[in-house]
């Protein structure tokens, strides 16, 4: 069987396992007596040795009152269990004459969701343990643990005073890790026995159903693991015919796996105190005795008072050990959040801060994905590698945190690059973008010494599944452990959260300020267009009169002037007529900024003829004019005024610039999927030398897309003089010309100013690809 089918088949073993009702056994241990009642207090339940303890068959207590077998008082002790939560406990000491001689019992009562448990231990005390008693034997062994600030010396110290009160031959500390595998953290025994101090220990030996039950009753007893367990009779509740809830009874009996178990480490006797942190399982203390041993109520209840002063000394010792480490990634976190909320560019300062951002949690490499740009920090795989560990985390991936420390046992692919990156911690920042920043550790091989081989408890059947067994042998046993890095602690995952916590509120913010920013330098450009509009409308009326003047003075005086006169005159009639022409393009780039597009679907054959046509008779001096059109071009949805306007400019431009004896211009258009062929729309790309289209045939036609189809890209495309690659942007500012009034027919320098507002009207963009000598070919959108 290959290693993933036994791993699969091994989790299907311990889940079906950890199904397993072991908080419903339908037995008790022998050292009591166990009774079930109703909430009115009929007795439903007993278990089958009331006639060694009480001097009673079951069958004479069943259906009885609870007072046929206790005094009133007691009874209502019993009855306030009723008003109490569930598994919270009542004890108190009762008297019972049992075959004509009186008999004390510890009772232990508490309710379950159907019914009252009430627990009977015989005691030869007939007093409670007072709370000076109580206190005297506790105090001094919480001193002694208090006194430490050490989480080892302070675990040694507890499993020392636990061994003195109870007299076991073996105590030991043992503590769980996330899997739920523990190991043997703290150790007191008699010295002729083996050490299990260091030694690890699988998540079968204490599967998660018992776990859970040790959340529930804080210390579990078994006096004498030999002893077979007494049957609840009736079997089942008649009221509810369920079985009995035992989760919080302290005379359950012990699932057969963990006395077998046991029995194979040489105990006899067993009593185990849990120990909680942050309402979770942090460990047990877990006591072994060689021989049965009997411990009473009393020193039990103090075992378990003192597992919980455990319990709450241990948040403390273990906050001090990892609180300096703790103070270093807090002001960690606060310096790098406050670099990145004052940056400009707070992407640029996550990146360049490279340091403070593997330090954020101790990682030795970071890669940043912000969709598809991916930058590296420290040790990281390559950029291919992270680039499809992001794509595997794409799919494999729902939280907004993920981490593990071993990454190759998630993701096969990862063994590769096992030396920079068997721990992963993952951070999503927007489940919108693509937006991700990964931190890395690399391999860390350990030896690692297990009680007795691991997976002897995973045997194999004769249909080829598996199944859980009892582990015989708990000699030392090393593995080595590969492809696992150090552990994510859980201060580093509250620092990445509240890193991504962090940007994402800078981003808001960012945000915030950009909607101020644009609605305000929305309301200035309408200003400043009406301004525009305005200056250039009222400008127009002196520079008409300056005009008019001066061509008076010409036409009607010029036999009074001299000829220094009449040459200043004419330069002010040439001056007025380009300032003239100046203010048409400032008072239509306005009227643009203004405008609202009438759109309609517009055959771009036909609008074209009528610019050809007009273009043509405006140039009947200079001769043929060779446009060339590939193909029909489509009708598409656009103001066909302004569109007719933007192939006026281009197509007029195209044969101005040009000093080619044979002139030609083609129109045409590409499609996306051509456009990705060809490599159009790469700016500042060179033109290329390519020949001119042949001229179509007046008979040829094509059919027009739809107007909704994907946005073609339109070219036009001449053999001119060419642009410079360093002013393919600038060419499109207003007024921005490349040569001398004299050169070229003039001109204002506005043309390409207006076509680019107008394609950015329709959302679209304009893009320029040229080369000196051999021609340029503009590219526009109209989307």
């Amino acid at each position: 069987m290959s290693q993933p089918e036994y791993t699969t088949a091994q989790a299907t073993a311990l889940t079906n396992h950890d199904r397993k009702p072991i908080h419903i056994p339908g037995s008790i241990q022998a050292h009591g007596v166990l009774l079930a009642l109703s909430t009115q207090l009929e007795i439903l339940q007993v278990s089958n040795n009331t006639q060694a303890y009480l001097g009673k068959e079951p069958e004479d207590l069943l259906g009885k009152h609870l007072s046929y077998l206790l005094d009133p008082q007691q009874v209502e002790i019993v009855k306030q269990c009723l008003v109490k939560k569930i598994g919270s406990a009542n004890a108190f000491k009762v008297l019972i004459n049992t075959f004509n001689k009186e008999q004390y019992f510890d009772a232990i009562a508490h309710r379950t969701e159907e019914a009252v448990i009430l627990e009977l231990e015989p005691t030869d005390s007939e007093s409670e343990v007072s709370f000076l008693s109580f206190h005297a034997l506790a105090s001094e062994a919480i001193a002694k643990m208090q006194s430490t600030s050490n989480l080892g010396e302070f675990l040694h110290l507890v499993a020392e005073e636990v061994q003195k009160i109870i007299g076991f031959d073996r105590v030991m500390v043992y503590q769980f890790d996330q899997s739920g595998a523990g190991s043997v953290v703290a150790e007191v025994k008699r010295e002729d026995l083996s050490p299990y101090l260091g030694l690890h220990y699988p998540a079968t030996d204490i599967p998660a159903q018992a776990r859970e039950l040790y959340m529930r009753c804080f210390l579990r007893f078994l006096p004498d693991l030999t002893v077979e367990p007494i049957k609840l009779v009736p079997t089942e509740n008649p009221r509810t015919h369920q079985h009995l809830d035992l989760s919080y009874c302290l005379l359950r009996s012990f699932d057969w796996c963990c006395t077998e178990y046991h029995q194979n480490m040489g105990v006899k006797a067993l009593l185990v105190i849990s120990l909680i942190q942050d309402q979770k399982l942090w460990g047990l203390i877990s006591c072994h005795h060689q021989t049965p041993k009997y411990i009473s109520y009393e020193v039990r209840k103090m075992c378990e008072f003192l597992g919980q002063i455990v319990s709450s000394e241990l948040a403390h010792k273990i906050s001090n050990s990892e609180w300096d480490y703790k103070v270093k990634l807090k002001s960690l976190q606060s310096e790098f959040l406050e670099s990145i909320s004052q940056a400009d560019n707070f992407i640029d300062a996550l990146i360049k801060a490279e340091i403070r951002l593997l330090d954020l949690v101790s990682a030795s490499g970071a890669a940043v994905c912000l969709d598809n740009e991916i930058t590296l920090v420290g040790t990281t795989p390559n950029i291919d590698e992270v680039r499809a560990l992001i794509e595997w985390a794409d799919t494999q991936v729902n939280d907004n945190l993920f981490s593990t420390d071993s990454l190759p046992k998630l993701y096969s692919e990862a063994v590769r690059f096992k030396d920079t990156a068997s721990g992963l911690l993952l951070l999503r920042i927007s489940k919108v973008r693509r937006y991700y920043i990964l931190w890395f550790r690399p391999e860390v091989i350990q030896t690692v010494h297990w009680a007795g081989n691991p997976n002897e408890s995973m045997q194999a059947q004769a249909d080829g599944s598996f199944s859980l067994s009892v582990r015989k042998s708990f000699e030392q046993w090393q593995e080595t452990v590969r492809l696992t890095s150090l552990p994510w602690k859980d201060c580093e995952l509250d620092s990445a959260i509240a890193l991504r916590n962090a940007i994402v509120g800078i981003v808001l913010s960012k945000a915030d300020e950009l909607a101020k920013i644009n609605l305000e330098l929305e309301r200035s450009n309408q200003e400043l267009a009406s301004f525009a509009y305005a200056a250039s409308h009222d400008l127009k009326e002196p520079l008409r009169g300056i005009y008019n003047f001066s061509m008076v003075l010409l036409e009607d005086y010029s036999q009074v002037l001299d000829d220094d006169g009449i040459e200043c005159l004419q330069t002010v009639v040439s001056l007025s007529v380009r300032m003239e022409t100046l203010i048409n393009a400032l008072l239509r780039l306005s009227q643009l900024g203004q405008a609202q597009l009438r759109l309609q679907a517009t055959n771009l054959n036909e609008l074209l003829n009528q610019v050809i046509d007009v273009f043509r008779a405006s140039r009947q001096d200079t001769g043929l004019v060779d446009i060339r059109i590939p193909r029909p071009l489509p009708t598409i949805l656009c103001d066909r005024v302004l569109v007719n306007e933007v192939f006026s400019n281009l197509l007029g431009n195209a044969f101005k610039y040009n000093d080619k004896a044979e002139q030609w211009v083609e129109i045409g258009y590409l499609s996306q999927e051509e456009a990705g062929e060809q490599g159009a729309g790469s700016k500042g790309k060179e033109f290329s030398a390519l020949p001119p289209a042949p001229r179509p045939s007046a008979s040829s036609h094509a059919p027009c897309p739809m107007p909704h189809a994907p946005c073609p890209i339109f070219y036009i495309r001449d053999n001119g003089i060419g642009i410079p690659q360093h002013h393919l942007e600038t060419i499109f500012r207003l007024f921005k010309r490349l040569h001398s009034q004299e050169k070229y027919g003039g001109g204002a320098g506005a043309g390409l100013a207006i076509v680019k507002k107008i394609v950015e009207l329709h959302n679209g963009k304009i893009w320029v690809e040229s080369t000196i000598g051999i021609g340029s070919m503009f590219y526009f959108t109209l989307e």
